[in-house]
């Protein structure tokens, strides 16, 4: 008989006070590096909690999404300065110098959907910025902080595959060239080179919307995730062109998100089963299957320093310490 799996662990800690669902989180470790880590959620409520992961409380909460659902956050290269983006149609651009915690600028988005923006940093002062376009199948890039509109990318007429669903700005080591992965609606994985505004390939991995993705460009490999049950590795040559190398099957339908660690090691899914699932990320071994949150798992974020969070329906913050890095 199989040896049964091993008993889920328990998280290091959880965070608690949100009073709603979690649906965005992310890591900052602070200007050079220096200082305790911050943790970043969003709530569905539309405010924004800065957590101290040294006293696990609230250090601050920012509100400017009027109620409506944060879906995303990103802090920028200067360290400072926080994105957020909510169902209000705003991308909320924020100065967190010195505690001050004021909007001093923000975008307004053209989509209503649940599609995260991507950030692709141009130097210091400059970053390329992707969120979803007006026209339902179209993603719009700009130049920030400036707004400039760079393109907007529009699948050709006979392709149809539907709404972006995510999407990750990314940059070859070789080349300057920014290149845009969007997850679609009909479960395709789209390369795009947006200077010259055209597909370079695209491969269908999945029969459902593609819920999340994450790109690994030391390995040229990134992984999806759908409303169904699998999960799909693909991969791009030198030519440009993506082909899926494997799927991975899971128990339940449902990965809301996805997430490669900083060192390339394991990954990590948010689960609609209540589960966060823990893969290695070179041979998509299952490593572990955390079995805490109460409802669905909306989002997974990994720190620098190999910390794991994971926000949930549940309105609960599970924070893990796993295969740490040495």
């Amino acid at each position: 008989m199989a040896a049964p799996p091993p008993p889920s662990p328990d998280p290091q800690f959880v965070l608690r006070g949100t009073q709603s669902a979690v649906h965005a989180l992310h890591f900052h470790s602070g200007a050079q590096g220096q200082g305790c880590p911050l943790l970043f959620s969003g709530s569905q409520n539309g405010l924004v909690h800065i957590w101290s992961l040294q006293t696990r409380r609230v250090l601050t909460t920012l509100d400017n999404h009027g109620g409506q659902c944060v879906t995303w956050l990103q802090t920028l290269p200067q360290g400072h300065q926080l994105l957020s983006q909510g169902q209000d149609l705003r991308l909320c651009l924020w100065d967190l110098t010195e505690g001050r915690n004021a909007v001093v600028d923000f975008v307004h988005l053209e989509s209503m959907g649940f599609c995260r923006g991507s950030t692709l940093a141009m130097g210091q002062q400059r970053w390329t910025l992707a969120v979803p376009g007006k026209g339902t199948d179209e993603v719009q890039i700009l130049e920030m902080p400036s707004k400039t509109s760079v393109c907007t990318l529009k699948p050709e007429a006979d392709a149809k595959p539907g709404m972006p669903m995510c999407l990750e700005l990314w940059q070859a080591d070789s080349s300057s060239r920014p290149l845009l992965l969007v997850g679609y609606e009909d479960g395709s994985v789209a390369l795009w080179d947006i200077s010259q505004r055209k597909v370079c390939s695209r491969v269908a991995c999945h029969t459902e919307p593609v819920m999340s993705l994450d790109f690994d460009s030391q390995k040229t490999r990134g992984v999806s995730g759908s409303a169904e049950k699998a999960l799909a590795v693909w991969s791009l040559d030198e030519q440009q062109a993506l082909q899926v190398c494997r799927t991975h099957e899971i128990t339940n339908p449902g990965i809301a998100d996805v997430k490669i660690r900083p060192d390339h090691r394991i990954l990590a899914t948010a689960g609609w089963d209540h589960r966060i699932r823990v893969f290695h990320w070179r041979t998509m071994k299952p490593l572990a299957v955390l079995a805490f949150h109460s409802a669905a798992i909306h989002c997974v974020a990994f720190a620098n320093d190999g910390l794991l969070a994971a926000g949930s329906k549940d309105q609960r913050i599970s924070v893990w310490s796993l295969y740490t890095q040495t």
